[in-house]
């Protein structure tokens, strides 16, 4: 969005409207979502750098990969919010929106590789095929991108309104698919590791972990979708502005930075080299 004055604070106004108003309290805002998520990017990258170190035989693993690609989200959201005033003065303003849109995508097609993965675990029980959930993966990937350079392109021949609610309704429908595969194949593999024995290893750990990551990831994407839907039609809920600090910082720590720490959190532990032949590579079948 074009670089909009900020509010002056008035007699009166109420807190809200006063710190939204005020540039200091905007950078400061800004500057503390640089900082988080410079601290998410930075343990993401140590977690990589220890699987490397770790099991360097198995080359590019789907832990490894989904940890890069957090390294890569978070810092250019990282880099974004440190230049968030110089940012909003890009010309033409066609590449703020490529600037500001492009990490949310990155961000869906991360956490998408948790819910493949599980996908992939689930078919394989079962004796399944599974080289065409990777390759419907790549290609709903590639599709999603290609849909969302036409709409850039769009948005730059003919900038009007109803491109830009046009644009945030695609994100919103990215996230509310996102939501529904993580409770689809998350919740299926939840159950699938619930029919187990009680005497197998790991059982109960591994059935924490997929019960906790896809819940977290289910509210995280339908807490996108909710407030995408609001930011299209609502010029109150814009996030694309200097002057909605407070609701920057309420929308980002919901549905980025909260989650992305619990995920990290939970999927801290890195295979062994004892381990090895349960740890699945990324282009493993």
């Amino acid at each position: 969005m074009a670089a909009a004055a900020a509010p002056v604070p008035v007699a009166g106004a109420g807190w809200w409207e006063l710190v939204n108003g005020s540039k200091a309290w905007q950078d400061g805002i800004f500057f503390s979502l640089a900082a988080l998520y410079g601290l998410i990017a930075a343990a993401s990258f140590i977690q990589v750098v220890r699987i490397q170190y770790r099991v360097p035989e198995y080359g590019w693993t789907t832990q490894k990969v989904f940890q890069l690609l957090n390294f890569v989200v978070n810092g250019a959201r990282c880099s974004i919010f440190t230049f968030r005033r110089q940012v909003q003065q890009v010309n033409p303003e066609i590449f703020q929106h490529v600037i500001l849109d492009l990490p949310g995508l990155a961000f869906f097609t991360t956490y998408a590789m948790l819910a493949l993965f599980w996908a992939e675990i689930s078919y394989q029980a079962r004796d399944l095929e599974t080289e065409g959930l990777r390759s419907g993966f790549y290609t709903i990937n590639g599709v999603i991108y290609a849909i969302q350079v036409l709409l850039w392109v769009l948005l730059w021949h003919n900038p009007n309104p109803y491109m830009t609610v046009l644009s945030k309704l695609f994100v919103a429908g990215l996230s509310f698919s996102a939501a529904l595969a993580f409770l689809l194949y998350g919740g299926r593999l939840f159950f699938m590791l619930k029919r187990f024995p009680i005497e197998s290893k790991g059982r109960q750990k591994k059935l924490r972990e997929v019960g906790r990551v896809a819940t977290i990831c289910f509210f995280c994407f339908l807490a996108r979708f909710i407030m995408m839907c609001f930011d299209a039609f609502d010029k109150e809920a814009d996030l694309d502005v200097l002057d909605h600090p407070i609701l920057n910082f309420i929308y980002y720590l919901i549905v980025e930075i909260v989650p992305s720490s619990l995920v990290l959190y939970i999927l801290r532990r890195i295979p062994s080299k004892l381990q090895l032949p349960n740890y699945h590579p990324l282009s493993s079948g």
